[in-house]
């Protein structure tokens, strides 16, 4: 089914509606002469007169919403929806949890950081939560494949922006709340507050899961909802016994007074709580503890979160890590497996919270070895600006500065002796570095792997 409504005039077929909606960058209005040549019949907007039938609203992304539901919910809400919310840990939590239910044959779409996926990878997406009329395209795709629930992430500026507006979900899970994206949201409360309208947005019968262990828990346990709590206090679903090393990990999980020994692939505590969010609704939806201890021990993370290439008898790990709280926990991670010593590359994001920049330095060149910064994506900004930022009041002197990306993970993979580990953090799985308005192809596990070919084509010469 394909929505007749469109929202790119580069979409319009003959005889469909175009919308034209105000954006950050662009306004819609500038292309309804496009839209009308590509053959669009009839004109949604704000204001003007067109050649064709128009209707004048005063809001085109509500009409757009309401028109949305009008016409098409009766077919989403044959989807369960699985929404996840929280600074870290929303797309592995998702990810591990659309792979463990695929595997179970469940058909299961997933929506987030890392692209669109039913089973593998359909394509890449612009944000982390598409706005909702992309929601729509991919839910009534979805319904096609035979898909029979979806997870997303729920990010709190989609959340803001109305891209899950009206949407209803089967369970909403709340992972953790850390400082992350306070230019947008200015005080932790309005951030909370953000993410804590997705649990406003549950079923009838949906279920609220939270992380009791984090200090914003109260913001998502909400009267009316059926709460289910998880983490290592007292709780629904409780964590212990946890013993990790390099090869994976093992834990207890306490429910209805019994426990459960679990083992996985994943090292990290904060991969504990990620691995709880499928245990929780796997349970829920009726699965035994021994089927589900079974998936979990073979339940991988998704690509670009701690994902490990092996050099001589070191390792390289590529992680998405680019929050304080994000960094601090992947190098106490490593930190706690790694004979040898650790090494890190990494750079922070232009034009967004400069303030952060400082204490990722602070916490890179603490814990580490040695550090060698580099460039992430600059956006508006010059790469000295940023680096400059991050070296404020800064006393360690174990870094040095390069600003070419692949020179830097040169530099740290040359540093590896015996035993040895080095972090490239902050890109993850994407495959471009933005700056200003160019998307520069770039992806690290793969820069990894080139610069180790080309050092063994050297060793042999």
């Amino acid at each position: 089914m394909r929505i007749d409504i469109q929202s790119d005039s580069r979409k319009v077929l003959p005889g469909d509606t175009f919308i034209a909606i105000k954006g950050i960058d662009r306004d819609g209005h500038d292309y309804i002469e496009q839209a009308i040549k590509n053959g669009a019949t009839k004109i949604i907007a704000e204001h003007g007169s067109y050649s064709v039938e128009t209707i004048i609203v005063e809001d085109t992304e509500q009409y757009l919403i309401q028109y949305l539901h009008e016409h098409y919910d009766s077919e989403i809400r044959k989807l369960k929806l699985i929404g996840i919310t929280g600074t870290n840990g929303k797309t592995t939590s998702a990810f591990l949890l659309h792979t463990a239910l695929n595997q179970l044959g469940r058909k299961t779409g997933y929506i987030g950081t890392v692209g669109f996926y039913v089973k593998d990878k359909i394509r890449s997406l612009d944000n982390t939560t598409p706005n909702l009329y992309t929601l729509y395209s991919i839910f009534l795709e979805c319904l096609e494949m035979g898909v029979e629930q979806v997870v997303l992430e729920v990010s709190s500026q989609a959340i803001c922006g109305h891209r899950v507006e009206g949407l209803l979900f089967d369970y909403a899970v709340f992972t953790n709340l850390t400082e992350d994206h306070l230019d947008f949201h200015k005080t932790m409360e309005n951030y909370a507050l953000a993410k804590q309208q997705l649990f406003r947005q549950l079923k009838p019968d949906g279920k609220a899961i939270i992380n009791i262990d984090d200090d914003y828990q109260d913001y998502f346990v909400l009267d009316g909802n059926h709460n289910i709590t998880f983490g290592k206090k007292e709780s629904d679903y409780q964590i212990g016994n946890i013993k990790m090393n390099t090869m994976g990990s093992v834990f207890t999980v306490t429910h209805l007074g019994e426990t459960t020994m679990l083992k996985t692939p994943l090292i990290g505590e904060y991969n504990f709580y990620n691995l709880m969010i499928s245990i929780i609704i796997l349970s829920d939806m009726g699965y035994s503890m021994e089927k589900i201890k079974h998936l979990c021990a073979h339940l991988n993370a998704p690509v670009g979160r701690m994902e490990t290439i092996n050099y001589l008898d070191n390792r390289i790990i590529v992680d998405y890590a680019h929050t304080p709280d994000a960094m601090e926990k992947l190098i106490h991670t490593v930190k706690s497996v790694c004979d040898g010593n650790i090494y890190a590359v990494f750079g922070c994001t232009g034009s967004r919270e400069r303030e952060k920049r400082p204490v990722m330095m602070k916490i890179a060149t603490t814990l580490c070895k040695h550090v060698i910064v580099t460039i992430d994506d600059l956006h508006e900004e010059e790469a000295q600006e940023i680096v400059a930022d991050m070296l404020k009041e800064n006393q360690n002197k174990n870094y040095e500065v390069e600003f070419d990306r692949k020179k830097a993970i040169e530099k740290g993979i040359s540093l590896l002796k015996h035993h040895d580990i080095l972090l490239i953090m902050g890109k993850g799985h994407e495959d471009f570095i933005i700056v200003k308005e160019k998307k520069i192809p770039f992806n690290d596990v793969a820069v990894v792997k080139e610069i180790i070919r080309e050092m063994e084509v050297k060793e042999k010469l």
